[in-house]
C-alpha cells in the first residue's frame, strides 16, 4: 500500500494524477505563460543574483561600521555578521520580468531601526548602481524602496536579539522571535511564511506555475494589490498551495480549474488555512476571531502558516469581495471551455474593463511641487488611504459598489510660472480638457535626465480611480458623496505637519462620467467607450453595463485644491452636474 503524506488540515479531494488531455493543456499553459512573458531571461535572473551579492555586502559593510561606532574591537564587528533574506515572488521562485525583490535585511542586537535609516541608507546613495531611493519609516512596515541597478528592490530591516548574524542563520526557529517589537516581527514574517508556503505544498514546481498563472490572471483583471482592498502576492500563493494541497498529484491546468471552483464556492468568512493554526512563546496576538472582534470583521480570511499567524486579506472591503467573487465565477466559465476545446488559456488572461464598466468614477489626484522623492512619500501616503475611502462609500445609501483601481497613473510635467502649475492641475485628468497640456513638457524617462529638463520646475502627479456603481429609485435622487471625500481628504492633510503645506502638496478629489475619463487610462490601440446617438432617450439603468447606450450628458464636476471639501453628488439627470457647496 502506498503512503502519501497528507498535506493541510484536512485530507485530499482527490489524489488522481493527470490524465494525457489535461498533461497536453498543461503544456500549453505553459506555453502562453512563456508567450505572455512572464519567465525572465537567464541574463536578467544573473542580474538579480548580482544585486543580491552587493546587497549582502552593503549589509556586512553596515553592521561593520555600526559595531565600530559602538566601540567594537574589529574583530567583534566583523563578527557581528547581518545577512539578506528575500521573500515574496522572487523567494517563492514566480518572480518575471521587471518584478521587484523583497529583500529583508537581518541585524544583530546592537544596530537598531534608526541605524538602517542613517548609516544604511548613507552606503547605498554612495553607489553607482542606485537609481531612485525613498525611505520610507514611518511605514506599517518600515521600508526603503530603492531601484538598484535597474531592478525594483523593496528593503525592510529586523533586529534579533543575539550578538551574531552568521551567513548560516536559518529564520525557521520561534524562538529568535523573543524580546523584538511588533515592526521587528512583522518584518520577519514575510520571509517565515514564504519559506512555510514551499514546504506546505506537495509538488513546488506544480505550485510555481499555477501560481505564476493565478499571478498574471489577478494583474490582468485588476485584483491584484493589498493596498487597494484586493489579496497581494502572499495570499494569493496562499490560496493557490491550499488547492495544490487539495489535489497533490494534479497538473497546474487542473490546479487552476480547482481554484476557481472551490474558492468560487468556499464559505466565507470560513478562513483558508494550510496547518492548524500554533501558539509560540510569544505573548503576541494570533489570528483569532473567537477573541478579537476584529479578526471577526474579515470578509475572505487568508491565515499566514508561520508563527504567529494573521490575516493576510485584512484589507477586502465589501466592495473588493464583490469583484473578486466576480473574477472567481468567470475563472469557473473560462477554465470549463478550455477544458471543453471552446476556448484557450490567452482567453483567461484577457485585460479587465474597469474604465469601460462604470458610469461614474472617483478620482484622487495627488501633486507635489519638489523632488520625486517627495512626491513618492505623499502620493505613496494618499495611496495607502484610498481603501479608507472605499470602506466610508461603500456604507452610502445608494452605492452598491465602490471599486478602486489597482494601478495608479504618474505624470510629470514642467513650468514655467504658477499660472502654468493651476493650469496643468485644473485641466489634467479630464478627456475634455486634457488637450491644453500639450504645450508643457512632459517628463518621459527619456528626456528626465537632460540638462534643460533637470534645470526645469517641475510638478509630479499621481491618479487613483474609484469605479463607481450606483441604485437609486428616483429619478432626480442624489448621493452624497461630500461627507466620505471631506474626511478622507482632511485625514491624508492632517497626516503630518509637512502635508498641510498646500503650496507644494496638493490632493483634489472629482468624479468624471465613463466618457470624459483621461486617455492615459487606454492603452495604445485600445478604442475608447464611444456614445451611441439613439432617438430612443429613455433613462437606463445607472450601472447598465451596455457602454454604447449611457446618457447623453458627459459633464464631469471637479472639487479643486482651493475648496477640496465641496464634493459634487451624483444624481440621476441629464443635466449639467454642479457641485454642492
Amino acid at each position: 500500500m502506498n503512503y502519501q503524506k497528507v498535506y493541510g488540515i484536512t485530507g485530499p479531494v482527490s489524489v488522481a494524477g493527470p490524465t494525457a488531455p489535461e498533461n497536453k493543456l498543461n503544456d500549453e499553459l505553459i506555453q502562453e505563460l512563456k508567450k505572455e512573458n512572464s519567465f525572465e531571461t537567464e541574463q536578467e535572473t544573473a542580474n538579480r543574483v548580482k544585486v543580491l551579492e552587493t546587497l549582502q555586502m552593503l549589509t556586512e559593510k553596515f553592521v561593520f561600521q555600526v559595531s565600530k561606532n559602538k566601540n567594537m574591537s574589529d574583530g567583534m564587528a566583523k563578527d557581528a555578521g547581518g545577512k539578506i533574506f528575500t521573500y515574496g515572488s522572487y523567494r517563492l521562485g514566480v518572480h518575471g520580468p521587471g518584478s521587484d525583490i523583497d529583500t529583508l535585511v537581518v541585524v544583530p542586537k546592537h544596530v537598531t531601526r534608526e541605524d538602517f535609516f542613517t548609516v544604511f541608507d548613507a552606503l547605498l546613495r554612495e553607489r553607482d548602481e542606485l537609481d531612485e531611493i525613498a525611505p520610507v519609516p514611518d511605514a506599517f512596515v518600515p521600508i526603503i524602496k530603492m531601484k538598484f541597478s535597474g531592478i525594483s528592490i523593496d528593503l525592510i530591516c529586523a533586529r534579533l536579539d543575539i550578538a551574531q548574524v552568521p551567513l548560516n542563520l536559518t529564520l525557521s526557529d520561534k524562538n529568535l522571535l523573543r524580546n523584538l517589537d511588533e515592526k521587528d516581527l512583522r518584518a520577519l514574517n514575510g520571509t517565515r511564511v514564504t519559506d512555510e508556503i514551499l514546504e506546505l505544498v506537495p509538488k513546488p514546481n506544480v505550485f510555481r506555475i499555477a501560481l505564476r498563472a493565478i499571478k498574471l490572471w489577478a494583474q490582468r483583471r485588476a485584483i491584484y494589490a493589498n493596498i487597494f482592498g484586493f489579496p497581494g502576492g502572499v495570499a494569493w500563493a496562499m490560496l493557490v498551495a491550499r488547492i495544490c494541497q487539495l489535489y497533490p498529484n494534479a497538473c497546474s491546468a487542473v490546479i487552476l480549474n480547482r481554484f476557481f471552483k472551490i474558492l468560487s464556492e468556499w464559505k466565507w468568512p470560513q478562513p483558508v488555512v494550510l496547518k492548524p493554526i500554533e501558539d509560540g512563546p510569544l505573548q503576541v496576538r494570533v489570528w483569532n476571531p473567537k477573541i478579537y472582534a476584529q479578526d471577526r470583521s474579515h470578509r475572505m480570511p487568508v491565515i499566514t502558516p508561520a508563527y504567529p499567524s494573521m490575516c493576510a486579506t485584512h484589507n477586502i472591503t465589501e466592495s473588493t469581495k464583490k469583484v473578486i467573487l466576480e473574477e472567481f465565477a468567470r475563472g469557473i466559465q473560462v477554465t470549463n471551455d478550455i477544458f471543453s476545446n471552446k476556448g484557450t488559456w490567452a482567453d483567461l488572461f484577457q485585460k479587465h474593463d474597469f474604465f469601460y464598466k462604470y458610469k461614474f468614477y472617483l478620482t484622487i489626484t495627488v501633486s507635489t511641487k519638489g523632488s520625486d522623492e517627495e512626491h513618492l512619500k505623499w502620493s505613496g501616503l494618499v495611496e495607502s488611504k484610498t481603501r479608507l475611502l472605499v470602506l466610508k462609500l461603500e456604507a452610502l445609501a445608494g452605492i452598491k459598489l465602490a471599486h478602486p483601481f489597482t494601478k495608479p497613473f504618474e505624470s510629470s510635467y514642467c513650468y514655467d510660472t504658477e499660472e502654468d502649475y493651476k493650469n496643468i492641475l485644473n485641466n489634467y485628468g479630464s478627456h475634455k480638457t486634457e488637450g491644453q497640456l500639450e504645450k508643457y513638457v512632459k517628463v518621459t524617462d527619456d528626456n528626465k535626465d537632460d540638462e534643460t529638463i533637470k534645470d526645469q520646475k517641475q510638478v509630479h502627479i499621481t491618479t487613483m480611480y474609484i469605479g463607481l456603481s450606483v441604485n437609486v429609485t428616483e429619478k432626480k435622487e442624489k448621493i452624497d458623496i461630500h461627507v466620505p471625500c471631506t474626511e478622507f481628504f482632511n485625514l491624508c492633510r492632517n497626516f503630518s505637519e509637512e502635508y498641510q503645506k498646500s503650496d507644494t502638496f496638493a490632493l483634489s478629489i472629482r468624479y468624471v462620467k465613463l466618457y470624459d475619463i483621461s486617455d492615459e487610462v487606454y492603452d495604445e490601440g485600445e478604442a475608447r467607450p464611444k456614445k451611441k446617438k439613439s432617438k430612443n432617450k429613455k433613462r437606463k439603468d445607472e450601472n447598465e453595463a451596455d457602454i454604447s447606450k449611457r446618457p447623453r450628458s458627459d459633464t464631469a464636476a471637479s472639487v479643486h485644491e482651493e475648496n477640496s471639501s465641496s464634493v459634487p453628488a451624483l444624481e440621476q439627470s441629464t443635466k449639467p452636474i454642479t457641485p454642492v457647496t
